[in-house]
């Protein structure tokens, strides 16, 4: 890992150093990127200097323009999505430019009145009951810091190509600062191959928090895929569809286990999207998944059939007011909310057949509002719940009922690049025997871009 750190390095130095001395700052609305010029046109006789020098200028002048432009029509704003680039680099035609960028925040988290066994504020591991101590609790976290690449190619055969790698440091044990890949994919035509955020989540349909979980009831995960995207009707509507790798959590006894899966999660969506801009949409999505078990008291190979629908969107009412919110049903759909990621709970077997098998009921909603109190302070709070339905009973009495998640929140910008925070966060957890548990955090975060 050192080494393909150090190789890392020595790659962008040596980048940066066959540059040429020309660098330009290209404004387009608020962003105002470093542009590097890999290679640049050169006066080749001093006879023709003057209308040679004009016409290098005037190409180098578009060369920055036209990269700067790229790197604005495609960044993805939403839930836990990078800035765009500060430094950029771009061939003289810019028929390619590749960006390196970044994110350092230090989060710091005190926990009172209960807490919850997670480095993030998640209401599935608030413990029940609590103890001496689950009282308190005091963290701090800079795993969140982030690194990404990437780069575009405008090419004649598959018009604008997008590569995409980004990496955190959440890949082991808390504490590790183990590196994670999150993103790595490669997008043209409308398709997109690799790892990429589910085509089920609504990534403009969450509000900011500190806290990196984010609202128990929205459903933020990786997923390797093959997606498939087009916008049509004037930029107003877009439907999506992918295959994706599942992600299986289930309880087993003594009569089933585990198997590898046969067939990929189905996720598809259809949005349409208004204002000048299009900073307002609503969107429809389903999912269809299929899961593999074995049955051991027939001895043969069973699926169980998932799905999950979601009405979901960001609305802008004014300049100074934005709502977020989304709505989740289905069953075995763990993958798809927050709070349930990894439970065990896409199915159980039944309580009043043990020899039988069935998915669990869940839904959730969120709804959450952001006041713009200038162009550098804003203000935003909502409210979250997840459920789970009992079948037949339930299997067991500390099995994850209902779990709310409640925050509000503060960020003020410093500078373009770098933000302060502070955030209040309340949650509850109550299990199928209706005992239940609560938990308060205070955070308080520094960020910076680059």
């Amino acid at each position: 890992m050192k080494t393909f750190r150090l190789l890392i390095v020595a790659l962008l130095f040596a980048t940066a150093a066959s540059a040429q001395s020309y660098t330009g700052n290209v404004r387009n609305g608020d962003y105002e990127p470093t542009v590097y010029l890999i290679s640049v046109n050169e006066v080749e006789n001093v006879s023709d200097c003057c209308c040679n020098a004009r016409q290098a200028a005037a190409l180098n002048r578009m060369a920055v323009t036209n990269a700067t432009q790229d790197y604005i029509d495609t960044h993805r704003s939403g839930f836990q999505q990078v800035e765009k680039p500060q430094f950029v680099f771009t061939s003289k035609n810019n028929r390619f430019s590749f960006a390196v960028g970044g994110i350092v925040e230090l989060r710091a988290a005190y926990g009172f009145e209960g807490i919850t066994n997670n480095i993030d504020f998640v209401p599935y591991d608030i413990p029940i009951p609590g103890n001496y101590n689950t009282r308190q609790k005091f963290t701090m976290d800079a795993s969140t810091s982030r690194v990404f690449l990437k780069s575009i190619a405008n090419t004649n055969a598959l018009g604008r190509v997008t590569v995409f790698f980004d990496m955190d440091f959440r890949g082991g044990a808390e504490g590790s600062y183990t590196p994670r890949v999150r993103s790595a994919y490669v997008n043209f035509l409308g398709f997109t191959f690799g790892r990429d955020v589910t085509t089920f989540c609504d990534i403009q349909a969450a509000p900011t928090t500190i806290d990196f979980q984010g609202p128990n009831a929205y459903n933020f995960n990786f997923a390797t895929m093959l997606r498939y995207e087009v916008t049509f009707a004037r930029d107003r509507l877009t439907f999506g569809v992918a295959a994706e790798v599942p992600d299986v959590s289930g309880t087993y006894n003594d009569n089933f286990a585990r198997l590898h899966q046969r067939m990929p999660d189905f996720p598809a969506y259809l949005q349409l999207s208004w204002g000048n801009d299009r900073e307002s949409h609503i969107r429809a999505s389903g999912v269809v998944r299929n899961m593999y078990i074995r049955n051991l008291g027939t001895d043969k190979n069973t699926s169980l059939l998932g799905w999950g629908a979601q009405f979901s969107g960001r609305i802008k009412v004014c300049n100074w007011l934005r709502l977020f919110m989304n709505g989740v049903y289905g069953e075995g759909i763990t993958p798809y909310l927050q709070d349930l990621t990894g439970s065990g709970l896409d199915f159980t077997p039944n309580p009043q057949n043990p020899a039988k098998i069935q998915t669990m009921p869940m839904w959730g909603w969120q709804a959450a509002g952001q006041i713009n109190l200038s162009q550098r302070l804003f203000v935003s709070g909502g409210y979250s719940n997840v459920n789970v339905e009992r079948n037949h009973g339930y299997y067991s009495e500390d099995e994850y009922k209902f779990g709310q998640y409640i925050f509000g929140n503060i960020f003020y910008s410093l500078t373009p690049r770098c933000r302060i925070a502070a955030e209040y966060l309340y949650g509850t957890r109550k299990n199928m025997s209706n005992e239940r548990n609560h938990a308060n955090r205070v955070n308080v975060m520094v960020q910076y871009n680059f």
